[in-house]
């Protein structure tokens, strides 16, 4: 397996999701990891990898992305910026070494980025697209100044052109969602792309309904939580707090909204009131994420731009908290409006829609409880993990393995 990050701590949606899938897949298959990191630091945190793998080898990567070095072959040759910064020459040898030494059965390579540092090989690989980046790079432009945005566009084409050319160097391309599936299909017509999805963590599922939130009567308390790494993330907090937030505080007085996560911005802190909370977020301290879930009466995330894992939507699912977002927030989940979420695309929508669960405690029950089967069918661990192996089995001839449970 190959990754452009270390799998822990698990902060990000990529680290939670190589996490999860090395925890289940260890059970019952030998896993060699070869991943990146970018300080020396990083490299402790391996031990927590290895009651999962086989090896773990780590493999350098430029610590800062805007060298000049970098900048100057992003614009001046043909590979896009995103390639040129996730490019490790360790990691090159380091895969083509293991190809020659070990008879492996399969590579699964996690992000088509990873893909320059495996050589022509006959080994199957599964490559497993966490997001369509192209169309994350077009949304992105559109928050810079207008006088960039030509050479921008002009790597977001080179980025296109070479995402397709990586799906179809793999014997096999996955999608984390329908929607990316579709995507990828409306740009490599002759791919067939699996599904596997993201999941919601182990420790998310709160077995026993917490009906007890659902007397909204003296107070409402709104939760968004997200990596602010990912744009999608800031502009979600952002209509949260200064656009829906003006029109809702005059309908709801005791209102509390609290946003959380990692890497939020420092111009955060002046949004701080009575009313508005800021939770700076250590990495990889589930239990405070969890907390944090449990205490709020509802997620709501205004999430308008493409890609991101929606972790924090499945552990919403997960928790038993009703979630108000858009179609673009509940893309690739097959959640259903007015059954397992509310959807709402303009701010009107979210206050109307914020006012409607505050006062309807059957709501509140109903889509939770919808949205918790859902979650436990399709967006665990485990389930994902046979799809995983599924997917594997799909392009190597061995006998079948089957997932040893807990």
């Amino acid at each position: 397996m190959l990754t452009p990050y270390l799998p822990y701590p698990p902060a990000s949606g990529g680290q939670i999701r190589t996490y999860n899938l090395l925890k289940h897949l260890s059970r019952s298959h030998e896993v060699h990891l070869v991943c990146l990191y970018k300080k020396p630091e990083e490299k402790d945190q391996a031990k927590h990898l290895e009651q999962f793998c086989k090896k773990i080898y780590l493999c350098k990567r430029p610590e800062k992305p805007w060298q000049v070095s970098t900048v100057f072959k992003s614009v001046f040759g043909k590979l896009p910026f995103l390639i040129v910064r996730n490019y490790s020459e360790e990691a090159a040898q380091t895969v083509r070494s293991l190809i020659s030494k070990y008879d492996f059965d399969v590579i699964h390579a996690e992000t088509f980025y990873i893909m320059p540092h495996i050589p022509e090989t006959s080994i199957p690989i599964l490559l497993v697209e966490q997001t369509i980046e192209y169309r994350v790079y077009k949304h992105f432009i559109q928050s810079k100044p207008w006088f960039i945005h030509h050479p921008l566009r002009l790597d977001t084409f080179k980025l296109r052109y070479w995402e397709r050319y990586f799906w179809r160097k793999a014997t096999l391309v996955a999608a984390v969602s329908e929607a990316d599936a579709r995507a990828i299909k409306m740009l490599a017509p002759e791919m067939e792309p699996v599904v596997i999805p993201n999941g919601a963590g182990d420790e998310m599922f709160e077995h026993q309904a917490l009906f007890a939130r659902t007397d909204m009567n003296d107070r409402v308390k709104i939760l968004f939580l997200g990596n602010f790494s990912w744009l999608q993330n800031k502009e979600a907090a952002d209509i949260l707090v200064k656009n829906i937030y003006p029109h809702l505080v005059k309908l709801i007085p005791h209102l509390e909204i609290v946003i959380a996560g990692q890497n939020i911005p420092k111009y955060y802190a002046s949004l701080i009131s009575d009313q508005i909370s800021i939770v700076d977020l250590e990495h990889a301290n589930t239990q405070a994420v969890k907390d944090l879930y449990a205490a709020s009466h509802m997620f709501v995330a205004p999430i308008y731009g493409p890609g991101g894992t929606r972790l924090k939507i499945l552990a919403a699912m997960a928790t038993r908290i009703p979630i108000i977002t858009t179609a673009t927030g509940a893309e690739g989940l097959s959640l259903e409006d007015n059954v397992s979420y509310l959807q709402a695309q303009s701010t009107d929508d979210f206050v109307r829609q914020i006012v409607r669960l505050s006062h309807d405690v059957e709501l509140q029950k109903n889509i939770t409880e919808h949205a918790y089967q859902l979650a436990r069918k399709k967006y665990s661990w485990e389930a994902i993990t046979r799809d995983l192996i599924a997917a594997y089995h799909q392009i190597i001839k061995i006998p079948k393995i089957e997932v040893i449970s807990k």
